[in-house]
Order: structure tokens, then sequence, then C-alpha cells
């Protein structure tokens, strides 16, 4: 089957030029201002999460460069993209620029606007090929007023970028099929079978490191049994294991460090977090570890899982892709982007040069200049899996990047990731609560 279509508007690039940034004390391009300045990044037709808010760092006047980084990302699919036609003819990226504290919680009342950028956007054209709407200074403010000497630099790009999308038939731990889905049709293409082993058998894991050397041990989590803890206090032994239709196995994600409550509570901390091992088969039916997801409930009263996710790969050390929360009341999504903002967390690189030159409305087959395809596998959006609260069933959707699949094996082992993300939601459940008879052994 084909893909599903996805248009990427990428959002950067910003910079202010303004005339207080010149002034004697001033040393360097950036200018350290007390009072910063930041802006409210908006799509047209769409209600938060489509919007987003960064800061604009002030440059000197004389500056000849700018920052390089991507400031938002706006990820839309063939059918938000028909809605959004739908409700206005040409949609349109507005950009709202303030100068002062950035106070979400209560609006924008004590920052001072200095301007509104429009941007509009064809987004039928972005369905085939990248196109440069934006990318220059424009001026703030209204003519004839002192912020009218301030310019932002801008960047407004947009790209097709086509996914796979998979949905599971039932909740991870029922062992589901997953279909995968494009527009109204849906065809089955793996099944899952959640199972238990014991936690101190290693085995499940152990015979791959034995016939790839190269790969770094660091992966390797302590099983040591937590002698603490009771019994009934761990939550340990989850296996779920994909299979094609021809009921091969394709992918595992295995359970290889107990979910345990940290001493005098009833959470999983993240000082001593459970992890999966995502594995996909090394040949002669021995698994090679390919991921690992630790997840942990977070402290201060908060309702909230958080998790990191790093892949191994065979002869460098661990890279981190991922790490964030998720509500545990309200879900969300679990999401690997490696753009700027969301980058390895142990990389040096969070830039994007998101300016090819080309002019607005053109189309440019150059890449964005990310820098980091030489040392990571995985760039631009990865993939993304939906998460729902602790008492809603669950059916998590999958999107993967098409330049991320080569293989079966390569959507199989985000469907057992996703599956393990859905199920660490459980793991982490406050010990006070029971869970679902389907995870108790």
């Amino acid at each position: 089957m084909d893909p599903c279509q996805f248009v990427r508007i990428l959002v950067g690039n910003l910079a202010i030029k303004s005339p207080a940034a010149s002034r004697p004390s001033f040393s360097g391009q950036v200018h350290p201002s007390s009072s910063p300045c930041f802006c409210k990044i908006k799509l047209q037709g769409f209600e938060s999460p489509h919007q987003h808010l960064a800061t604009i760092p002030l440059i000197s006047q004389d500056a000849q460069t700018h920052p390089q980084s991507v400031a938002a990302c706006f990820n839309l699919s063939k059918a938000q993209i028909q809605k959004l036609l739908k409700s206005s003819k040409n949609p349109v990226l507005k950009v709202y620029v303030y100068r002062g504290p950035r106070i979400t919680s209560c609006g924008f009342n004590s920052a001072k606007l200095l301007g509104k950028i429009s941007v509009p956007l064809d987004l039928t054209v972005a369905e085939s090929r990248a196109c440069m709407f934006q990318n220059g200074w424009v001026t703030l403010g209204e003519k004839n007023k002192r912020s009218s000497e301030q310019v932002l630099h801008l960047t407004v790009r947009a790209e097709p970028d086509p996914r796979f999308v998979f949905r599971f038939g039932g909740e991870p731990e029922c062992s589901p099929q997953v279909f995968q889905i494009q527009g109204n049709v849906k065809q089955p293409v793996f099944t899952c079978k959640l199972s238990f082993r014991n936690a101190s058998d290693r085995n499940f894991v152990s015979r791959s490191s034995s016939l790839e050397p190269g790969t770094p041990k660091s992966w390797l989590p302590s099983l040591k049994s937590q002698k603490d803890q009771a019994a009934n206090k761990e939550r340990k032994g989850w296996s779920i294991t994909v299979h094609d239709l021809s009921g091969s196995p394709v992918a595992a994600a295995s359970m290889v460090t107990p979910f345990v409550p940290s001493p005098g509570s009833q959470r999983v901390s993240r000082s001593n977090p459970g992890a999966w091992l995502i594995l996909r088969p090394g040949g002669d039916g021995t698994w090679k570890p390919w991921g690992r997801l630790e997840a942990w409930r977070e402290q201060n009263g908060s309702n909230s899982i958080g998790y990191r996710f790093e892949v191994l790969p065979d002869t460098a050390e661990p890279v981190t892709l991922a790490g964030s929360t998720i509500s545990s009341q309200h879900g969300g999504k679990f999401t690997i982007d490696v753009t700027s903002g969301v980058t390895p967390v142990n990389s040096p690189h969070g830039s994007w040069d998101l300016g090819s030159g080309s002019r607005p409305g053109s189309g440019s087959g150059s890449d964005f200049g990310f820098g980091l395809e030489h040392q990571f596998l995985y760039r631009g959006f990865v993939m993304s899996s939906t998460v729902e609260g602790e008492s809603k069933c669950s059916k998590p959707e999958v999107e993967v990047g098409v330049k991320h699949v080569t293989c079966t094996e390569d959507a199989a082992a985000f469907v057992a990731l996703a599956a393990a993300m859905d199920l660490s939601m459980d793991a982490c459940k406050l010990f006070s609560e029971k869970l679902r008879k389907e995870l108790r052994q």
C-alpha cells in the first residue's frame, strides 16, 4: 500500500535587529537583553496545539549572519489540509512578536506587541514539492513609529513528508491485529502477542549479544531482583512480539528492568525507571537490540509519565532520540522528531538551516543542511504514536516517516516501540491501583 500524504511546515531562523542592540555596551552578535523578545506562531484555522511559542534573539545591526534553528513545526495530514482549505481558501501562518516577560498562563498582557507578520501558504503545491514561502527580513510595527526600526528575520518553508500509518485493532495487552491505514482503507499487516516471562531469564536478550561482539554493552540492564520489594510490588517480565501475516516474528519489546515503586512511595521514580528493549531479528533465531525505552512517573504530585528513548547503534554509544512527558490522565503523543528543539539531548547540534536561497513559492531539491545525517541514521520526523490516559481504551495509531522504513522489520520495530510506550502507562500506574487482568501474571 502507498503511504499517506503529510506536509511539514517549518518556521525558524528567527532574529531581530534593533537599534538598542547596537549600543556601546553591547559586545558580540547576540544581545543579552533584559527584556527578551518572543513570538506566538499560529497556523490559521487550528487551535492549540497548532501554535507555538518561541524566543527570538536580538542581534546587532551590523551582524552579517543570523541564528539558524527551527522555532516551530506543523505536521498536517491530507485530511487536515483539506479541512484547512475548506475553512480558508488562502491558509495563513501568523507570527505575533512581543517584547517583555513570557507569561503563558495569563496571556500576553504584560508583554508589548511589536508587530504581526502574515505569510500566505499554498499547501496544495507543498504536497508534491518543497516550497519556500518566506526567507528574509521583514519590518515590525507600523510606519512612522519607532518600532518600525526593528526588523525580523523569518523563514517559512513547507515540504511533503509521506508517512506510513498503522493502527492497533485493540489494546496492545489484548494481543490485537495491527492494520495499515490509507485513507478509508485498512489492511492487516501485523499481529501482536503479549506474554510473560521470568525477569531473571536473560535468554531472551542475551543470545544476540554473544553473536554481536560490536554491540555496546551499556544497554544491558541489571536484572538483579529487588530484594527490598515484595513480589506484588513489581511489574516485570512483560513481552510483546510482533508477527507478520505469515506468523514470523519481526520485532519485539521486552521489559528488561522491572517497574518498581521507590521506597516509601507508590510511584516508579525517575531515578529508578523501568525499561524495555526493542528487539529485531538478528538471524539464526536470535534477537538483536535496536532501542531502549525507559519510563517513570513524575514526582511532586504530577500526573505525568516521563520517558526516554535511545537507539543502540552496533558500533557507537547509545543515542537519545526522544525524551518528554505524557499526561497519565489525558494521554498524548509519543514522538521522535529529530528536528531543532527535539534533537538528541547528548548532541551539540541543534540548528537546521531552513534557508535554501530559493525565492518564495519555488521548490528546491536541496536538503536543509541539518548536519546530523553523517552521525545518526534518524533525522527529521521519525515516528509518533497516540497514547491514551490510564482509564481510557487505547488503540495506538502509529505514524512512521517513509524514509525510515526500508523493510517490514523497520515498520515492525516502531510498532513494537509504540506498544511498549502504551504498556508503560500501565506499568507506571500507582502501585495502590490494580492492573487489568490481562497484565497480571
